[in-house]
């Protein structure tokens, strides 16, 4: 008897063979780009974000520059001048900061005398003159100015003044010439925080130089303070030094579109001529291996002519007593004249 057989009509048959549905094939579809956009995602997102870093640090670069550059603009006009600017602070931060840099400069204004002041308190010092030709101290600072006349026991001084951010120290003889000048300044500056994927990037502006740290890198100085040394083709040699303070009046506050005034609060000139037994300190608090690396460019000429045994016939900067410069900068002049140009620039930034 042959084998039944059993029809299965058209559309049920197409029912039996059908394979995976139209919607489930989208799905599957989707979580697969899905799957493949995060992984592109993931291997790009460490490119983005560093480009993203280079851009913001090139951004704070860049406002660093035109602030330098507004600042010494500001600085060479006349007190009560200035210019106003706009910033873009998208993604920086700018603060003022207080008391970055200590300034110590001393020199001797005649050739007959050597002066010395030490043992420094805070309403006393000690004058020693080997000639003891010292008669009369005038202490100036920025609001007052206090003299009197100098024991010739022990050469102590004393008084009541409050020094604040500088005072001029100038010592006179018999006949009311000054013959010595000792000047203290603290500095202040600007400090510009950028937000970056490792951490934040701090770019210091403090006294014409300027100081960059990165999180997760050393201190770097990009820009030094200006000190210029020069044999001057008539004779003799010339140091010139020009210090900015720049201070912030009130707070910069922040935003995108930062505009400030930036004004010249005045200079001085404390040493302008010939002077004798130059010498100057600086500590820079940013960090302490700023003020060491200053040392060493200033001594860097010294150290090249002490190691090749040539010092005999050097003219330049020079350490003051230890080679390292910690105790101040002097310089060996070989008996040539030395022209003393001290200029302190005092600019003020506001809203």
């Amino acid at each position: 008897m042959p084998t039944s057989r059993r029809y299965i009509s058209g559309p049920r048959r197409r029912e039996n063979e059908g394979g995976v549905s139209e919607v489930l094939g989208v799905i599957m579809m989707l979580a697969m780009v899905v799957t493949i956009m995060g992984g592109v995602w993931v291997f790009l997102n460490p490119y983005i974000s560093d480009f993203e870093d280079n851009t913001n640090w090139n951004a704070a670069n860049g406002i660093a520059d035109r602030l330098e550059d507004r600042i010494d603009v500001a600085s060479e006009a006349p007190e009560g001048t200035g210019i106003r600017h706009s910033l873009q602070m998208r993604t920086s931060l700018l603060q003022g900061v207080s008391n970055l840099e200590n300034w110590v400069i001393s020199a001797d204004l005649t050739p007959f005398e050597v002066v010395d002041i030490g043992q420094y308190s805070n309403n006393s010092f000690v004058i020693t003159s080997i000639n003891q030709t010292a008669a009369k101290v005038t202490i100036t600072t920025e609001n007052s100015e206090y003299t009197q006349l100098i024991s010739a026991n022990d050469g102590l001084v004393e008084h009541n003044m409050q020094l604040g951010q500088w005072y001029i120290i100038t010592i006179f003889n018999d006949n009311d010439d000054p013959i010595h000048r000792s000047v203290k300044y603290s500095l202040s500056g600007l400090r510009l925080i950028t937000s970056l994927g490792n951490g934040a990037h701090e770019i210091y502006l403090i006294n014409n130089a300027r100081i960059e740290h990165f999180a997760d890198s050393a201190w770097e100085i990009s820009q030094f303070p200006r000190i210029e040394f020069d044999e001057l083709a008539t004779g003799g040699t010339r140091l010139s030094m020009v210090l900015t303070n720049v201070l912030v009046n009130g707070s910069l506050g922040n935003a995108n579109q930062l505009g400030i005034d930036i004004i010249s609060a005045g200079s001085m000139s404390p040493f302008s001529g010939e002077c004798f037994n130059i010498r100057y300190a600086t500590t820079n608090a940013v960090s302490p291996v700023i003020s060491p690396q200053y040392d060493d460019l200033w001594l860097n000429s010294y150290a090249l002519n002490r190691a090749s045994g040539t010092l005999d016939s050097y003219v330049g900067l020079s350490p003051f007593e230890r080679a390292s410069g910690i105790d101040g900068i002097s310089v060996n002049s070989l008996g040539q004249s030395v022209f003393f140009d001290v200029t302190i620039n005092q600019v003020v930034l506001e809203r």
